[in-house]
């Protein structure tokens, strides 16, 4: 788990247009990769999925006025879902910061 702090501030809404505009080319880019991304919002609450390469939910954050918290939800997967928090978290820094 990881916490930003959101000095912009972000809410849900606006971070999840965010998200949907900007972060698979900002990880993509990084990465060197086309992978597809796929986006889940409901309340304060943003699942980030990656479908090609783990089943379900990989990432969620937590979006309040003062922090942006990132939890990995694809524990028990096979593929290596550091890479992809490190990521995210570089995008939220940048976008809340």
């Amino acid at each position: 788990m990881a916490t930003i702090k959101n000095i912009q501030p972000l809410n849900a809404e606006k971070l999840f247009d965010l998200l949907k505009t900007s972060f698979a080319d900002y990880i993509n880019t990084k990465l060197g990769s086309s992978l597809s991304i796929e986006y889940a919002h409901v309340y304060d609450e943003i699942n980030v999925l990656f479908p090609e390469v783990i089943e379900g939910p990989a990432l969620n954050i937590t979006v309040t006025d003062e922090e942006l918290t990132v939890t990995v939800l694809a524990t028990g997967s096979d593929y290596k879902t550091e890479l992809l928090e490190e990521n995210l978290i570089g995008f939220l820094e940048l976008q809340a910061g």
